[in-house]
């Protein structure tokens, strides 16, 4: 039976992140994965170009039961580190609006660029693993192809996000297993769904896109929302499902650098005889103002024939839309997992299980869940980094 310094359960970024933090240290290491291809979320993740850091990377920008546990972690490897090592390896890379780094050409350049890392580890796919024991000071790891043992594990096997693509909820079982308390999981940095009563406006305006600013539960966000057949998407929606619980209610306001009241009156006042909607047109998408118009029940009306009060209610209407969701569109098209493994049972530097020890969770599978543009990439390498090297 082989016998390795560590195993890693996982060859996702965390996973392979850690392999070469741990052969940087002199370990043999071995990592373990069901999947046929290794780095599968790094693949798809920035539209195949891979955001694959954030250089505003802060403890702030991430949810967790305990906000201040990511920071060791966050602090010991940087996302300037993350860029340094881009570079080296030669991947050319550009920044997008909030400090988002973005690969120039495909995502796959990064998946290579781990693999070389982690270059003198034996990595072995389609391997899948039926148990993990701890006895003394060894832990066994079998499958259906043998078993394998090692001082050390470190389970980077991620979330339930995206199924498609092989995730699973068995980091979650082997925290159970051993003991470790969980934090409720649910899918986030999703799309948000709705009643067939509220789809009446947005299955028209599918494809629709707005600059919106919604604020909730803490997190507050402007950036794109798109109108959807089945509810409301885009960068703002998903960072605030972070945020949302079923039940509660959003504000949204459609068009935060305009108050849509008060730049109708006017238009009233210039012009009387405009038509509602060509004048809410002005400041909105014009499928939008003639959907928003038409609810209103003044798809064909004149501005001169509106009191204030009818243009208030249509200026709350944009500015301050009050919409509940029924739901999301779940773990299928969700980016992470919120909740996991509970921090109060891993100790921050290491990554490793306080009662357990040598046995590590990093990555997704933490209760550590960073907001949309590459700051879950850089806790996966960061918490990845602290557990290669402890």
């Amino acid at each position: 039976m082989e016998h390795f310094d560590l195993i890693i359960l996982g060859a996702g970024a965390a996973g392979l992140f850690c392999a070469g933090s741990a052969l940087s240290q002199g370990r043999r290491v071995a990592v373990l994965d069901h999947a046929r291809k290794p780095g599968e979320k790094i693949r798809i993740s920035g539209g195949g170009r891979c955001n694959f850091t954030n250089l505003a990377t802060a403890p702030d920008r991430f949810l967790s039961a305990n906000p201040r546990f990511a920071a060791s972690a966050l602090a010991r490897y940087p996302a300037r580190d993350f860029v340094a090592l881009v570079d080296q390896a030669g991947i050319a890379w550009h920044e997008k609006t909030q400090g988002q780094l973005f690969c120039d050409g495909k995502a796959t350049q990064i998946t290579d660029m781990l693999l070389t890392r982690m270059r003198g580890a034996d990595l072995r796919l389609e391997t899948p693993i039926e148990t993990v024991t701890h006895q003394g000071d060894r832990f066994q790891v079998t499958g259906p192809w043998g078993a394998l043992t090692a001082a050390r594990v470190a389970v980077a096997t991620g979330g339930k996000s995206i199924p498609r693509i092989g995730a699973t909820g068995f980091a979650y079982d082997l925290a159970r297993q051993f003991g470790l308390r969980l934090v409720d999981t649910r899918p986030a940095l999703v799309p948000l769904t709705f009643a067939e009563q509220d789809l009446a406006l947005c299955r028209p305006l599918a494809g629709v896109a707005v600059e919106a600013r919604i604020a909730h539960g803490g997190g507050a966000f402007r950036d794109a929302l798109l109108f959807t057949h089945r509810g409301l998407s885009g960068p703002v929606i998903l960072q605030i499902s972070s945020f949302w619980k079923p039940g509660e209610v959003l504000q949204i306001d459609l068009c935060p650098d305009h108050d849509i009241a008060a730049r109708l009156k006017e238009a009233r006042g210039r012009n009387g005889r405009q038509q509602v909607a060509t004048a809410l047109g002005a400041m909105l998408p014009e499928r939008l103002a003639q959907a928003i118009a038409g609810e209103k029940g003044l798809a064909q009306a004149r501005l001169a024939d509106q009191n204030n009060a009818r243009l208030d209610a249509l200026g709350a209407r944009v500015n301050r839309w009050r919409i509940t969701p029924v739901g999301t569109e779940g773990y299928r098209t969700a980016e992470v997992t919120l909740g996991g493994v509970d921090t109060r049972d891993l100790d921050a530097r290491t990554m490793a299980a306080r009662a357990v020890p040598g046995l590590h969770f990093i990555g997704e599978c933490v209760d550590v869940t960073g907001w949309l543009g590459g700051y879950n990439f850089q806790w996966a390498w960061a918490s990845a980094d602290a557990a290669g090297r402890a």
